[in-house]
């Protein structure tokens, strides 16, 4: 097999195994609930696979620097979620998310080219959740209403994965380290959640979904500051398997903790 077919057979497993994982995790979030439901969403479900695979083909430090770029745009993602919860609550589907995106390109294009370390990263992600938290609060207690699973929620959420994961994988060995940070964290599941439900459950329904997020998308975070600092002495595969645990840690940690808050 030439070296060229190789690597679009490799390419093409890499995308459809990552679609399958996230298609089967954002089932899972559906029938939870939209606060539980958001947790799950938050699990490292699209970066998480990229990075797996961005670990078979660059070495330690190419994963650390990476995992600071997407730190630091950890926070443009809790800007575009805030976004959405706002603008979604009365716009349209694509009104809402056109806008989000566009903050979020606004966002990152004003982060990307500052020199980030982990210390300034965190700190960055530290103050931008605290606002995001107490912006989007009041929308998070919106009761879910019982939808009907269509076969083409399946195709959207497969398709939207499969190409965040096939232009990290096509660019990473062009734009460096710093650049597959960015496309790493790029918003792809929450906007999959807000394509998906919106037009079946409304805007503020979905909004609190989201609106939920933001606490798991802070112990990404943690999990991505995890990832950097052990990368290079523990060695990539260690280095993952640990920010996931800090990822499930936390998740669970809210769960408990919304659990024990919760009316008997």
């Amino acid at each position: 097999m030439s070296p060229e077919l190789t690597f679009w057979v490799a390419l093409v497993t890499k995308m459809a195994i990552t679609a399958l994982f996230v298609s089967g995790a954002t089932i899972i979030a559906e029938r939870l609930g939209a606060a539980v439901g958001a947790l799950v969403a938050t699990l490292p479900v699209s970066a998480g696979p990229v990075y797996v695979f961005l670990a078979l083909d660059h070495d330690a430090s190419f994963i650390s620097a990476s995992a600071v770029a997407s730190l630091a745009l950890n926070a443009a993602t809790a800007v575009f979620v805030t976004i959405y919860v706002l603008i979604g609550q009365r716009c349209s589907l694509w009104a809402s998310v056109s806008l989000a995106c566009t903050v979020w390109l606004a966002t990152t294009l004003a982060l990307s080219p500052v020199h980030w370390t982990a210390g300034s990263a965190f700190i960055l992600n530290a103050v931008v959740f605290a606002f995001c938290f107490v912006i989007v609060k009041p929308f998070s207690r919106v009761r879910m209403p019982a939808t009907i699973r269509r076969w083409h929620d399946l195709v959207i959420r497969a398709g939207m994965v499969s190409i965040l994961v096939g232009a990290v994988m096509t660019l990473s060995f062009r734009i460096g380290p710093t650049g597959s940070g960015v496309l790493a964290v790029f918003p792809i599941i929450y906007m999959s959640i807000m394509v998906i439900l919106h037009p079946r459950v409304g805007g503020p329904a979905t909004a609190a979904v989201l609106a939920n997020a933001i606490p798991g998308l802070a112990g990404f975070g943690v999990a991505l500051l995890t990832l950097h600092l052990t990368t290079v002495p523990l060695g990539s595969a260690p280095a993952l398997i640990l920010a996931l645990g800090v990822s499930v840690g936390w998740n669970a940690a809210l769960y408990a903790t919304r659990r024990d808050q919760s009316p008997a």
